[in-house]
């Protein structure tokens, strides 16, 4: 397999908030107030939507493009809801304030449901987790 991105998570003050490095980006994430942190930085699953939704505009955009339609302004909304059983939902609405037509609508709503993060959602990933070794001494 080849790598397609990586990130790197380190413990960075108190409770919950951590260090994000991915690629030559850094990132803060921590936990809202209500759940134990100090919401110093986006939740993981803000993350998880983030990207995805990232993921969509793109992939959206460059359709478009090659297709010479003009989006205009491209708004993607997402929301994560779970249940008490444990099910999860992701919502995802398109919003463009370009005049497209109900064919160019529905061949964007069908190019959404094949990002490449859309599938690795839906297709679900291997994790493979294990111990690393032990962090230098000081």
């Amino acid at each position: 397999m080849k790598a397609i991105s990586t990130a790197r998570v380190c413990s960075d003050g108190p409770h919950y908030r951590h260090r994000i490095r991915t690629g030559e980006h850094d990132l803060i994430a921590d936990e809202p107030v209500a759940a134990g942190g100090q919401d110093a930085g986006p939740a993981p699953y803000d993350y998880l939507l983030a990207g995805l939704g990232a993921c969509t505009a793109i992939t959206l955009r460059m359709y478009a493009e090659k297709k010479g339609w003009e989006l205009g302004e491209l708004r993607v909304e997402l929301t994560l809801l779970k249940n008490r059983e444990g099910d999860t939902r992701i919502e995802r609405v398109l919003h463009s304030d370009a005049g497209l037509s109900d064919e160019q609508w529905q061949r964007l709503l069908e190019v959404a449901g094949k990002t490449p993060v859309t599938r690795t959602l839906q297709e679900g990933a291997t994790i493979d987790t294990r111990r690393g070794d032990e962090a230098p001494a000081a």
